[in-house]
Formats: structure tokens, C-alpha cells, sequence
């Protein structure tokens, strides 16, 4: 594995941010602009994902890291539940949903996968050196 030096190199992250603003585009789009509840809602969510993989990693530190990579975790299941939200409120068409949700959940897995690798990793963290 590359060193990664920033957390705009992590794969993670870049995927959570194509999500977002995808996720942006659709409140622009579709009548989910005149949802503002839903829209704020699913726009703060989604961009949690990527803020929280961004804030643990410039922690510093293994565990803070973890931690928050958990939370983008949990924050790309709230954005998972909204976008059935969005499709049973008629904002978006199936292929789009399935396409976001298939993406959500592959990016779920990745985050997870990463918090496993960092749970074998003696890595502490620059904050502890």
C-alpha cells in the first residue's frame, strides 16, 4: 500500500465526495429542492461521510482515526436510508436509486475494510511520536 500523505489521496474519500455531489446535483434537479427538510437533510449526511474521513485522518492518530471513520460509516447509512426516502417520495427513478445505493453501500464496505486494516496496524499515529 502507498503512503497516503493526505487524506485527498484516500480512495475513500474521493468516493464520498463523487456521492456528494451527486447528491448536491439531485437537490438542484429534482423536486427534492422544494423538500427542504429532506434535501438539507441528505446534503449534511452525505457530506458527513466525507468531512468525517477528512477530520480523523488529520487527527493525527490511529484510534481518533477509527473512530471517525466509523462515524462516516454510520453517516453513509443515514444517506443510504434517505435515498430510499427520495425514491419512495418520487425525487428520483429506480436506476438512479439503485445506482447511488449500490455505490453507498460498496463505500461502506471500503470504509469498513480500512477500519480493519488500521485495527492490525501498530501505527499509532504522528500525534503519539
Amino acid at each position: 500500500m502507498a503512503t497516503i500523505e493526505k487524506f485527498e489521496d484516500l480512495e475513500i474519500w474521493m468516493e464520498a465526495r463523487k456521492i456528494s455531489a451527486k447528491i448536491h446535483e439531485l437537490s438542484i434537479e429534482t423536486e427534492l429542492k422544494n423538500d427542504f427538510g429532506l434535501r438539507n437533510q441528505i446534503k449534511n449526511s452525505s457530506g458527513s461521510i466525507m468531512d468525517n474521513i477528512a477530520e480523523g485522518f488529520e487527527r493525527g492518530g490511529n484510534l481518533e482515526f477509527r473512530q471517525f471513520l466509523s462515524i462516516a460509516k454510520g453517516s453513509a447509512g443515514e444517506t443510504r436510508s434517505q435515498l430510499y426516502r427520495l425514491f419512495d417520495s418520487n425525487y428520483i427513478e429506480e436506476k438512479e436509486f439503485e445506482d447511488l445505493k449500490v455505490r453507498l453501500e460498496n463505500l461502506s464496505g471500503k470504509i469498513q475494510n480500512f477500519i480493519k486494516y488500521l485495527n492490525k496496524k501498530d501505527f499509532k499515529g504522528d500525534k503519539f511520536k
